[in-house]
């Protein structure tokens, strides 16, 4: 399977050497990946019938069938780049709608000429790339639920009602009314995942769920927030600036940092 938005390309070239060079010039590129080669013209033009790519690179002269028989062969052919040694057939390669014209040895600079032509012929694939784009910037929806196994039982924790989440003797657990349960999960990972307007890491090894929290007391050093379950929890020195701030109370007592 091929990246979201790269450019599926097959290869025909009966020269072995010629067809990995070009193949690796492609891949290099970053723009297209390379589903197929054949040296045999007759075999790919049986694959080509059965699933066309986007796109494709195709020697002109080869023995059994050249590339633009090849080509012609094709019920509907996908958009060819032709390439060959000789430049002689260059006009013949225009009259059969071809993209583009490589020589060999090919360069870089055609290369790139070429793929900036089939580019401009896929929209979709420029669509693509953006969305994919998009989605791997877009942050992940945070988590509504946790599951606790034990054994072959597994229960589902909605988040909603959890008050907070702690790490002790290797393990995290997840805690809500009074009752606790593990959960496989890092509290790193935790804190990347959750709703970060709900949830604030105010210790090393604690999570609190801000909604939880009816009561800040102390300063700095000796702070501490009360649950509504009646649970109280340590604040790190360096948590309770941010912790007060997103209670909004951010003033400190006089002579507080």
């Amino acid at each position: 399977m091929s990246a979201p938005g790269l450019l599926r390309a097959v290869l025909v070239d009966d020269e072995p050497l010629a067809l990995r060079r070009l193949a690796r010039m492609l891949e290099e590129t970053g723009r297209v990946t390379v589903v197929s080669t054949y040296t045999d013209p007759v075999e790919a033009a049986e694959a080509l019938r059965a699933e066309p790519p986007d796109a494709l690179f195709v020697d002109v002269s080869m023995p059994g069938m050249s590339g633009f028989e090849l080509v012609r062969a094709l019920p509907m052919p996908p958009p060819v780049v032709f390439t060959t040694a000789f430049d002689t057939y260059a006009l013949q390669a225009f009259e059969v709608s071809s993209v583009d014209y490589l020589l060999k040895p090919v360069d870089a600079r055609g290369l790139t000429r070429a793929l900036d032509k089939l580019a401009r012929m896929h929209p979709l694939l420029a669509q693509e790339r953006l969305r994919a784009l998009e989605a791997a910037l877009q942050p992940p929806t945070p988590l509504s639920r946790l599951t606790s196994r034990t054994g072959t039982r597994v229960r589902v924790v909605e988040l909603a009602d959890a008050t907070h989440l702690y790490a002790e003797d290797r393990l995290v657990y997840v805690a809500r009314a009074g009752r606790t349960d593990v959960v496989d999960m890092s509290l790193a990972e935790l804190e990347r995942r959750l709703d970060p307007t709900r949830w604030l890491r105010i210790h090393r090894a604690t999570l609190v769920h801000l909604d939880a929290i009816v009561e800040v007391l102390g300063g700095y050093g000796d702070a501490r927030v009360h649950l509504k379950d009646g649970t109280v929890l340590s604040v790190a020195r360096d948590r309770l600036r941010e912790l007060r701030e997103r209670l909004g109370c951010a003033r400190s007592p006089a002579g507080r940092p």
